[in-house]
């Protein structure tokens, strides 16, 4: 009998359950009617409900319930709703979040009106909204300048996406992270700059531009000094392992532990190692152990799953916590953040996240940030994390890309020799008419925001950074080819401006002349042809206005030549891209012609 009535109540409780059941439907965009995902959810009669996306159906309790809703970066809603009617709900962005993407620039040029800076609207659903730059007269502003940052990630996101048969968001595209992925290097200027020994040296190269005859590319490498790998300082890394449900796939976090475990190989018995990961809780999976116990790491590093949601900024300062504990005054403090950006910072924690990252820069803690994974792979947010941090940032699509980040480019990655590095370039008006920098192109919220100011970055040991800038000339090619014509002068100073890691306060600044070095292109070094075949690879998957007079097929063959008869593995790469972009993208174009014609 008493099992009986044990059987009634419950289906009782279910009948009176089943009768009150209703259904909750809705979408959830922001201000400017974009998409918002990953928003944490509650119904008064049910509490917490989980993550939703921007199109959602909930079941709720009562006919009018109350729905409150969390999303990274915007203010927290919480408002009643009848189940009887589609819910459209607009959610307001935290005033703190459109501080933290409009402060910085990548590039500036002095004395620009404002309504010279042509704005392109991308879009990116993941990726900052960027504003190619344009040509600048030298007489109106004869200096401009750009922030150092050594980040590598553009171009291995780009094979990714290339790999798969998919187009490239134009957004994803920055020509100066493709160019820093091959390190190029030039033969060192003469010594007759006025720079302090111990210091970056510094070349250029003046040539022509291959779709436009009449116009000069200004090629300028900077390279960082080296630090001695004997006499490396002592490490305190702290491992930051993203473990939440998104990262549960092979090209995630079994990626992420593989490529780790890669870097532990190198690790001395001075240096320190922490792990700490996030998920579906935060916690430390490894207390500070010295790189000589691989084993101990390497098993840590194995008993790692995936599992929950992603609470990132109570990571993050757990992270950082960890690295302060075992902060080392004398050696090189860094937190190596693995995530594919898919995290919640809480509903009321961006400016707290701002102002920790900002805080730790300051005491000497840098921050790498490595992304992966697809899909819902957030690049502007480890970008703008990894910049807040004066650290840099990289994309792993596969092993090989682990190895040469972790392995083959492991001191320049985790080792800093300089930090909050810029560059201004002061143009000769006699010598150039007008200018253009290619890449280091600036968010859109930042051009817009009469505060921003350039950004220094961070500079690994012996790292190579290249840009160029294409040139209108006051002088014609013809002229500068003709080897009995002398032109005196100069065509620019460039000044380098940087401090060195143990450094607070004082800045140290070498300086630069730019020589009348003129060489056709055909006539150069194959670095310079195969940045070049680059430069128009990036312009073309940036669908760029300036990209016009050139073809994939211009692009292969520029790379090619540059080659020699057996390309390294990395070019022979690039020139397999670039077919494979010629496939994706030539259809579309084809297409669009046909229906022209119609």
């Amino acid at each position: 009998m008493r099992k009986l009535l044990l059987v009634i109540l419950l289906l009782g409780c279910l009948l009176r359950e089943g009768i009150s059941q209703y259904y909750l439907r809705g979408e959830i965009r922001n201000e400017k009617g974009a998409e918002v995902s990953n928003i944490k959810t509650y119904l008064f009669s049910r509490g917490y409900i989980g993550y939703i996306s921007s199109s959602f159906g909930i079941p709720s309790r009562l006919a009018v319930d109350t729905l409150t809703l969390i999303a990274e970066g915007y203010e927290t809603l919480k408002m009643p709703v009848r189940t009887s009617q589609f819910q459209k709900i607009t959610l307001k962005m935290q005033a703190s979040t459109a501080k933290l993407a409009q402060q910085h620039l990548s590039s500036v040029t002095k004395n620009l009106s404002t309504n010279r800076q042509t704005i392109f609207p991308q879009n990116g659903e993941s990726y900052t909204t960027l504003v190619e730059n344009d040509f600048v007269s030298s007489l109106q502003s004869p200096e401009t300048g750009f922030a150092l940052h050594v980040d590598r990630a553009a171009y291995s996101n780009i094979r990714r996406f290339l790999n798969n048969g998919n187009p490239v968001p134009t957004d994803a595209v920055r020509i100066e992270e493709m160019l820093n992925y091959f390190s190029f290097t030039l033969p060192a200027a003469d010594e007759d700059e006025d720079e302090i020994t111990r210091g970056f040296t510094c070349a250029t190269q003046l040539t022509s531009a291959p779709w436009n005859k009449e116009n000069q590319l200004l090629y300028i490498n900077l390279k960082a000094p080296k630090l001695d790998l004997s006499g490396l300082p002592p490490s305190n890394l702290v491992f930051l392992i993203d473990v939440s449900g998104s990262m549960d796939k092979p090209n995630r976090l079994p990626l992420i532990q593989s490529a780790f475990k890669l870097l532990v190989e190198n690790l001395r018995a001075i240096d320190t190692i922490s792990i700490v990961v996030y998920g579906g809780d935060i916690g430390v999976k490894l207390a500070p152990t010295s790189g000589a116990d691989k084993k101990k790491i390497n098993d840590a590093i194995d008993l790692i799953i995936p599992n929950g949601d992603t609470p990132g900024a109570g990571a993050i300062k757990l992270a950082y916590k960890k690295a302060e504990e075992s902060f080392n005054a004398k050696g090189n403090n860094r937190v190596i953040m693995a995530t594919d950006g898919d995290f919640n910072v809480g509903e009321s924690s961006e400016k707290a996240l701002e102002d920790l990252i900002t805080k730790q820069k300051q005491s000497g803690i840098y921050l790498t940030c490595l992304g992966v994974g697809m899909g819902n792979y957030k690049d502007s947010k480890l970008e703008l994390l990894a910049k807040r941090g004066n650290g840099n940032f990289a994309y792993l699509d596969n092993m090989n890309e682990a190895e040469k980040v972790l392995i083959t480019e492991f001191t320049k990655t985790l080792y800093a020799v300089a930090s909050d590095a810029f560059v201004n370039i002061s143009f000769n008006p006699k010598m150039v008419q007008e200018y253009r920098l290619i890449g280091f192109d600036n968010k859109m919220d930042a051009l817009a925001d009469s505060t921003s100011e350039l950004e220094g970055g961070e500079v690994g040991s012996g790292h190579s950074i290249t840009a160029v800038f294409e040139i209108v000339p006051h002088i014609s090619n013809q002229t500068l080819s003709n080897k009995d014509t002398l032109i005196a002068g100069r065509y620019g100073t460039i000044k380098l401006h940087y401090k060195l890691p143990s450094e607070k306060k004082e800045r140290i600044l070498q300086q630069f002349s730019i020589p009348i070095n003129y060489v056709p292109l055909e006539q150069t070094e194959s670095n310079i042809r195969f940045a070049t075949a680059l430069t128009m690879f990036g312009e073309l998957l940036k669908q760029s206005r300036f990209a016009k007079n050139f073809t994939w097929d211009d692009v292969r063959t520029m790379a090619q030549q540059a080659c020699t008869k057996k390309p390294a593995v990395l070019q022979a790469e690039f020139i397999s891209l670039v077919e494979k972009a010629k496939k994706i993208y030539s259809p579309s174009k084809k297409k669009k012609k046909n229906s022209e014609e119609e």
